[in-house]
């Protein structure tokens, strides 16, 4: 494990995850200003990293990825506009609709195909014309990964250039773009290709504590300073938390492998149990369908192991920097001892009948 050993094996999200030593160093020697001014150095430091690492003209450090979702949904659309989102899309299925209720634009949902993607067909038919009946189409607003479902390259490019032919702009919550790029082996600029802005989380798998980024053309990040400020998103001396974000950029990312690697190995080690089905997960997120009978006295055996997780029938478990291979070990040997006996009873039980 990257940090100091917590007591819990904590699978719910890698939101969880909490800073290391040496970005609690970096955090506490961090330079500061007032960020609404625009003198916090820390802050103009990050963003100006992001900015050239991800290959956009500049870049904004916010409190929260649904912030900076919001932040470009609120500047490449006005009001009476819509945006074209899958049906999963936290944009649209996870943001308390803020893009409706903030900013008075109409989000168009569109079904997701099982690789997370968007059928072109689908995208091009839900496209409006130019009539005054009609929302005004204006922004495709894609996610990768998706579920922890990394979208096809060629998917990526094929469904931007649509959209840019048809007069749409395209925005990517990227909030685990840098999990995408480690998947698919490359950079993070080539990750974000075809997209006009780019929301980037530095608290989930990258370790930071706190903060989001939009990464986007000159114009469109001034449009969304002014958003910021207007939704409560301008921060005074911030270069504690910028200061985290940076660290998470130039030390976190080629990890993420190691995530990826321990969610094979959950994958795996469940997959041996017989009532479990696993999903071959291609990140950090694994997926597996419990009897649902066993849900409630599972989850209070996970908790008398010291395992944090959301069990469910179609249970969701994340790792992260927080989680090593031994705690993968003791996860596994949990699930079997769990299911071991629990099988036992559940055939006993089934045989009175």
């Amino acid at each position: 494990m990257s940090n100091t050993k917590q007591s819990w094996i904590d699978l719910r999200s890698d939101t969880v995850t909490r800073p290391s030593a040496a970005m609690r160093a970096a955090m506490h020697e961090a330079e500061v200003g007032d960020d609404v001014y625009a003198d916090d150095p820390s802050v103009n430091r990050l963003q100006a990293y992001a900015a050239e690492l991800f290959g956009y003209e500049a870049a904004l450090f916010a409190p929260s990825g649904t912030q900076t979702n919001l932040l470009a949904l609120l500047s490449h659309c006005a009001r009476g506009d819509e945006y074209l989102a899958g049906q999963e899309a936290h944009t649209y299925k996870y943001e308390g609709g803020g893009a409706a209720v903030l900013g008075s634009i109409q989000p168009q949902p569109l079904p997701n195909q099982a690789d997370g993607s968007i059928a072109l067909s689908d995208i091009a038919a839900a496209i409006k014309p130019d009539d005054f009946h009609f929302a005004r189409s204006r922004l495709l607003a894609l996610e990768n990964t998706i579920g922890g479902r990394v979208l096809p390259a060629t998917y990526i490019q094929a469904a931007t250039s649509l959209a840019h032919e048809r007069g749409l702009a395209t925005h990517l919550d990227g909030a685990r773009i840098c999990n995408a790029a480690v998947r698919s082996g490359v950079s993070l600029q080539q990750a974000v290709l075809g997209f006009d802005s780019v929301s980037v989380c530095l608290s989930k798998g990258l370790g930071a504590p706190v903060g989001s980024l939009l990464c986007g053309d000159s114009a469109l990040i001034k449009q969304a300073l002014r958003w910021r400020k207007m939704l409560g998103g301008g921060m005074r001396q911030a270069g504690s938390l910028a200061a985290a974000g940076l660290y998470a950029l130039e030390n976190n990312v080629s990890r993420l492998a190691d995530d990826h690697d321990n969610a094979t190995l959950l994958a795996n080690g469940l997959s041996q149990i017989a009532c479990i089905q696993v999903q071959t997960p291609q990140t950090n997120i694994v997926y597996a369908d419990l009897p649902e009978t066993a849900c409630p006295a599972l989850n209070d055996f996970l908790s008398q192991r010291g395992i944090m997780a959301r069990v469910t029938p179609h249970m969701r478990m994340v790792t992260h920097l927080d989680i090593g291979r031994e705690d993968i070990s003791m996860v596994v040997a949990a699930f079997t001892d769990f299911f071991g006996t629990w099988q036992t009873v559940a055939i006993a039980a089934s045989s009175k009948q």
